[in-house]
């Protein structure tokens, strides 16, 4: 049976040593027919035992088992099940909705790390400068086993610097592990619904031109790659809508030159996994998906 641990009353000691609450954290799951790992995905996150939270799941009119799921936990959760215009849609839809101080979204087929919400918390509790945080992520596979070390070493170096010039060459930050203020969403907006694949690498982009970066330097989520994750199957159809979106930003010929060099080496990166038969699916001409 799955283990859904009750919330305890917490408060955290400041600097000062005087007792500060936790913010109320809100966490949206943008879903379409992944019922596969919907629910391993719900369970990390209700069983964070955090005492303040708020968990939306924004179904896009799944056809597979993902309505059963959401019943099934419908004492623990709010869901909405309709279709929409995607997951820039949808996402939206859950930032009208949601009504916490601290806003993250974690996808239907990743996970959070144990305790991850209370570190979370408790650094925005202690740090009331801080706008928006991003933390470290380990990439999995269809088993949860963990895959890419030495990508995730990369990506955890790059993160370390926290700058926004590195931003617009490479997407170093991991979505899963990325947390931001209800103000932050007031300030920048909603996301981009014209943009398929890096809805959240806009985000970003948006929020660091406002905004200091601020790092958890732990594990906080489980980012999964396998067959038919948007990150891998749109690997190439997404290069020019990444190319576009970062030129907004920058019109440096350098700084798009870098990343356009840094995309062809992710590309590579796929092609060898694909190679070595770590996942079945064809790089060079992907399936269409009714996921997400």
């Amino acid at each position: 049976m799955p283990i859904i641990q009750s919330a305890k009353s917490i408060e955290i000691k400041t600097a000062n040593n005087s007792e500060m609450a936790l913010p109320k954290i809100s966490i949206i799951t943008p879903t379409l027919n992944r019922a596969v790992y919907l629910e391993q995905t719900i369970l990390s996150v209700l069983n964070q035992n955090y005492p303040k939270l708020e968990y939306l799941v924004i179904d896009g009119g799944s056809t597979d088992e993902t309505l059963d799921i959401l019943q099934r936990y419908s004492d623990h959760l709010r869901y909405v099940s309709e279709k929409d215009q995607g997951q820039s849609d949808a996402l939206n839809k859950g930032l009208r909705l949601v009504s916490g101080d601290i806003i993250a979204y974690l996808n239907a087929d990743d996970e959070y790390e144990p305790n991850a919400l209370l570190r979370v918390g408790q650094f925005f509790a202690e740090n009331p400068q801080a706008e928006w945080v991003s933390g470290k992520c380990r990439m999995i596979n269809e088993l949860g086993q963990e895959i890419l070390k030495p990508v995730t070493v990369y990506k955890n170096l790059l993160l370390s610097t926290k700058s926004r010039l590195l931003l617009l060459i490479v997407n170093y930050l991991s979505q899963p592990a990325t947390f931001w203020r209800r103000r932050v969403v007031e300030r920048v907006g909603l996301f981009d619904l014209n943009l398929f694949a890096v809805m959240d690498y806009d985000y970003w982009l948006r929020i660091s031109k406002e905004f200091r970066l601020y790092v958890i330097p732990e594990y906080l989520a489980r980012f999964r790659i396998h067959s038919t994750s948007k990150t891998f199957v749109s690997a190439l159809d997404d290069l020019d809508e990444e190319f576009n979106m970062v030129s907004r930003y920058t019109q440096s010929k350098l700084l798009l030159s870098l990343h356009r060099f840094q995309r062809f080496l992710i590309i590579q990166g796929y092609r060898l996994l694909n190679r070595g038969n770590l996942f079945q699916v064809n790089v060079d001409r992907p399936p269409t998906l009714h996921q997400r």
